[in-house]
């Protein structure tokens, strides 16, 4: 049995890209894949991908869709400051973990 892994990106944050052609951008994650360490951006890495012709979609042709990205190259952006901040996880006064952001002061 196999602890699912924690990770400092969840499914509905915004978040920055640090590297690569989308660097400083930001959205929200769509998806995160724990196995691969990536998560889909909305509305960045977009490629195209070829799609045959099949029963459901009888032409084919070229769709647009997000490609993943490592979730090295994310950042969580505090919604209370709007600034990317790394995040730490510690126990709440009901003894629950929850997640808060670092940030220098």
């Amino acid at each position: 049995m196999s602890k699912a892994k924690k990770l400092h990106v969840r499914k509905g944050d915004k978040v920055r890209i640090l590297s690569g052609n989308y660097k400083g951008k930001e959205g929200e994650v769509l998806e995160v894949n724990t196995s691969k360490y990536t998560a889909l951006v909305a509305g960045w890495n977009v490629v195209s991908k070829h799609v045959k012709p099949s029963a459901t979609n009888p032409n084919g042709g070229i769709e647009k869709a997000e490609a993943p990205i490592h979730l090295s190259n994310l950042m969580v952006v505090d919604p209370a400051t709007g600034k990317a901040a790394r995040t730490g996880r510690r126990l709440n006064d009901d003894g629950k973990l929850e997640r808060y952001f670092k940030t220098k002061n």
